[in-house]
C-alpha cells in the first residue's frame, strides 16, 4: 500500500491518469448496467444478451492490428481526447434506444464505444513504460487493476440501485457527466507522445509488428496466457442468472448489482492481499486457485445467498493474475513495439472474452445449465496453470 501511495505522490502524470481512469471506469458501469437492464426490460432474447456482451469485447479483437500501429504514429494526448469525445457521443445516442426495433443500432453503439474505449486503454498502457521504470511499471499495473476493481465494485453497486430508482436514461446521462469530467482533466495533462519521427507507414508498421511476434514466440505465448483472464467475462452469465434464476428474489438490476458488487469487492481485496506475494513461481498456484474458486461458485449457484461465497473467492485472484501476466509481457517487449504488442495482446484478450460471451449464451440455449457452464470456465483455468508451467521452460 505504501508503494502505491509513494508512486502516486511523486509522479503527477500517473496520479492524474489514475484519477481519470477512476472517474471514467466508474461512469462506464452506469451505462453498462443500464444496457443489460434495458434489454431485459424489453424482453430481449438470450442471443441479444450474449451479443451485447460479445460486442463489448469484439471491437478490440478486430481493431487491434490497426490501432497498435496508429498509437505508435499519432500525437498521444490529442488522440486520447478524441477518443474520449467519441465515448461521450455514443453514450448520448444510447438514450434514444426504446425498443428492440433498434437492437442493431444499440449493438453498433456498443461496438463503437467499446472500440474507442479499448484503443484509449491500449494508448495509456503503451504510454506507461515511457513514464516509469520497470519496478514502477509493475506497481502502476497493480494500481490500474485496483482502480478498475474499485470503480467496478462501487460502480456496479451504485448503478444497480441508481437504475432501480431513476431508470436507464438517467444512468446514461450520469455516464456522460463522468466522461465530461475526465475530458476536462485530460486537457490539462502534460504527457509525452508515443509518435516517432522515423515511424514507418501504418501498413509497414502492422507488418513489422506481426514479424516481431513471429520472431519472438515467447511473447505470443505470454499474450495467450494473459488472455486466460478473459475467461472471467461473466457479464452474459450474470445477466442470465438475474433473468432466469434469481428474478423472483429482487429486481433484475438489483440482482446484477449485488452479484457484480460482491465479486468486484473481492477483486479489490485480492490485489491488496496477493500483490506483494506474486512471482513467477507462485503464478501457477494462483491459476489453480482461480479455477477452483470458479468451480465452487458454480456448485453453489443453486442458492442465491450461498453463491456469494463462490463469487467472493472468484474475485480474489483475478486482478493479480491480470496485472502480473500483463507485467511479464511488458518486460519481454522491446520499447519500439509497445503500442503494437499491447494492441495485439488486447486483441487476443478481447477475443477470448468475446468467445466466452457468445459461448455462454449458446450453451445455455442448447440446454447446458448455468452452473455447468461456470464450472467449465473453472476447469479452463486449471489447464492454463499447467500451460504457464510449460512456458517457463521456453
Amino acid at each position: 500500500m505504501n508503494l502505491y501511495r509513494e508512486l502516486l505522490r511523486t509522479n503527477a502524470t500517473l496520479r492524474r491518469l489514475s484519477i481519470i481512469q477512476l472517474i471514467s471506469y466508474f461512469g462506464a458501469w452506469f451505462s453498462h448496467m443500464a444496457i443489460y437492464t434495458l434489454l431485459i426490460n424489453l424482453e430481449a432474447p438470450v442471443w441479444a444478451l450474449s451479443a451485447a456482451a460479445g460486442f463489448t469485447f469484439l471491437p478490440s479483437m478486430l481493431l487491434a492490428p490497426f490501432s497498435g500501429a496508429i498509437i505508435d504514429k499519432v500525437d498521444t494526448k490529442k488522440f486520447m481526447l478524441f477518443l474520449t469525445l467519441i465515448e461521450i457521443f455514443t453514450v448520448f445516442w444510447l438514450m434514444f434506444i426504446t425498443s428492440l426495433d433498434a437492437l442493431w443500432v444499440l449493438l453498433g453503439l456498443i461496438f463503437i464505444r467499446m472500440g474507442t474505449g479499448s484503443i484509449y486503454f491500449q494508448t495509456e498502457m503503451s504510454l506507461l513504460p515511457k513514464l516509469l521504470s520497470d519496478e514502477e511499471l509493475k506497481i502502476a499495473n497493480e494500481i490500474h487493476s485496483i482502480i478498475w476493481s474499485t470503480s467496478y465494485a462501487f460502480g456496479m453497486a451504485v448503478a444497480g440501485f441508481y437504475i432501480h430508482y431513476f431508470g436507464t436514461t438517467s444512468a446514461f446521462i450520469a455516464d456522460m457527466f463522468f466522461y465530461a469530467i475526465a475530458f476536462y482533466m485530460l486537457l490539462g495533462l502534460d504527457i509525452p507522445s508515443l509518435v516517432s519521427k522515423h515511424a514507418l507507414h501504418v501498413k509497414a508498421m502492422i507488418w513489422s509488428g506481426f514479424t516481431y511476434l513471429r520472431e519472438n514466440p515467447k511473447i505470443m505465448h505470454l499474450i495467450f496466457l494473459h488472455a486466460s483472464v478473459g475467461l472471467t467475462a461473466y457479464d452474459a452469465l450474470i445477466a442470465l442468472l438475474a433473468d432466469h434464476q434469481y428474478k423472483h428474489l429482487l429486481s433484475i438490476s438489483l440482482v446484477m448489482g449485488f452479484i457484480n458488487a460482491s465479486r468486484a469487492l473481492s477483486l479489490v481485496l485480492g490485489q491488496f492481499l496477493l500483490g506483494r506475494h506474486i512471482n513467477k513461481q507462485s503464478l501457477f498456484y494462483l491459476f489453480i486457485l482461480q479455477g477452483v474458486s470458479i468451480i465452487v461458485w458454480g456448485v453453489l449457484q443453486y442458492d442465491f445467498y450461498l453463491s456469494f461465497i463462490g463469487i467472493l473467492f472468484c474475485g480474489l485472484f483475478t486482478t493479480t493474475l491480470w496485472s502480473y501476466t500483463y507485467t511479464i509481457l511488458q518486460y519481454e517487449t522491446d520499447s519500439a513495439f509497445y503500442g503494437r504488442v499491447i494492441a495485439y495482446n488486447d486483441m487476443v484478450f478481447m477475443g477470448m472474452s468475446t468467445l466466452v460471451s457468445f459461448a455462454i449464451g449458446a450453451l445455455f440455449e442448447w440446454g447446458v445449465f448455468l452452473w455447468q457452464i461456470t464450472c467449465g470456465l473453472g476447469v479452463a483455468f486449471l489447464v492454463f496453470g499447467f500451460y504457464w508451467k510449460w512456458i517457463q521452460k521456453l
